[in-house]
C-alpha cells in the first residue's frame, strides 16, 4: 500500500504508508498530542469547521484532525488492504452487480 490514499474527509487524502494510527480524540493523551503538534506546527486540521471525530497519527509526527469517525476511517484502510491483497476480487464483485 505504499502509494495507496485514503479518504480523511471532505476530499482530503493521506497516503496509507505514513498513518501510525487513528485515533479518538477525547483522552487527556490525546489532547496532549495534539497541543504539542499544534505549537510544533504540525497539525492539519481538515475538518472545515465540523467537530473532530478522529486524529489520524503521521510517521512524520504531524497530526490530521479529521470529522470522520474514526471506525469509517479504519474500515476504509481494511478495505484498501484487501483490494491490494486481493486485486481481483473487486472486479468480480462489480462483474457481479452487473450480471
Amino acid at each position: 500500500m505504499e502509494n495507496r490514499l485514503v479518504n480523511i474527509g471532505f476530499g482530503n487524502a493521506v497516503k496509507v504508508s505514513r498513518i501510525l494510527a487513528v485515533v479518538n480524540p477525547g483522552s487527556s493523551p490525546v489532547r496532549k498530542l495534539k497541543d504539542d503538534a499544534r505549537r510544533e506546527k504540525k497539525l492539519i486540521d481538515v475538518t472545515e469547521g465540523r467537530r473532530t471525530r478522529a486524529i489520524l497519527i503521521l510517521d512524520s509526527g504531524h497530526l490530521f484532525l479529521s470529522s470522520v469517525q474514526p471506525e469509517t476511517i479504519s474500515q476504509r484502510l481494511v478495505q484498501l488492504d484487501e483490494e491490494q491483497r486481493n486485486p481481483t476480487a473487486k472486479l468480480h464483485q462489480k462483474e457481479g452487480e452487473h450480471g
